[in-house]
């Protein structure tokens, strides 16, 4: 059957990269992260200082990203593509709240969004690959056969957030990772530079009420039906 490519967009914790992983594993896709990208890109600047709390000295990072090299490595222990950050596995560090925090500000940057919507085009030139992040079907990918746009309440995505983190051992509260989910949606949604909106073909999915697998078994179905069409 002719190998298509899923583009998967919407708000932060809505589950993309779950059944991303999900999907590609069960089809035999290539999977990518796209939103890892970005937060590689973040923790760099993070640790060269280039952003935090005071500030982002937004054209020291853009004179640095010719140093910035990002890929996945596949990690037969964990089932799954873990990110490394020039060499340096970096999969831990990308998923803190501190990350989370600065993460869109970065990503509203045009110079970072070009060179690595550049590096994701490249990865899915092939098709048969499952990419999730904000502008796949808008931006990376427009002519994807099929675009989904997950969604769910802040609230409900910032519990899942939360509790992600609780099982890692972070201390954080509930608020601040609501807070965190809030400003991530203002900003994602608000930038100048492809913004995140729903694709006009997409289809726009609720998870709110869904467990895991009733979530990826209805994204499932739509898979198939779209590479019926696509045969």
């Amino acid at each position: 059957m002719k190998k298509i490519t899923i583009a998967i967009d919407g708000f932060s914790s809505t589950g993309k990269s779950t059944v991303a992983k999900q999907l590609a594993k069960h089809l035999g896709y290539v999977y990518v992260d796209t939103g890892a990208m970005y937060r590689a890109v973040t923790y760099y600047a993070m640790q060269k200082g280039f952003i935090n709390k005071a500030g982002f000295d937004t054209e020291a990072l853009i004179n640095d990203l010719p140093k910035i090299t990002i890929s996945f490595k596949f990690s037969e222990s964990k089932g799954f593509a873990e990110v490394y950050l020039n060499n340096e596995n970096v999969e831990k560090q990308i998923r803190t709240l501190q990350v989370s925090s600065f993460v869109s500000q970065v990503a509203a940057v045009s110079q970072v969004r070009k060179k690595l919507v550049e590096q994701q085009q490249n990865m899915g030139k092939d098709k048969g690959v499952v990419m999730d992040g904000r502008d796949i079907g808008t931006v990376v990918f427009p002519d994807a056969e099929l675009k989904l746009f997950m969604t769910a309440s802040a609230e409900t995505r910032a519990q899942r957030r939360y509790d992600e983190l609780i099982e890692r051992g972070d201390k954080i509260e509930y608020v601040e990772v609501l807070k965190n989910v809030q400003d991530r949606d203002y900003i994602d949604s608000n930038r100048k530079d492809s913004p995140l909106v729903k694709a006009d073909e997409a289809i726009e999915f609720d998870n709110s009420n869904m467990t895991l697998t009733e979530q990826f078994d209805e994204i499932l179905k739509l898979v198939e039906r779209t590479m019926k069409r696509f045969k």
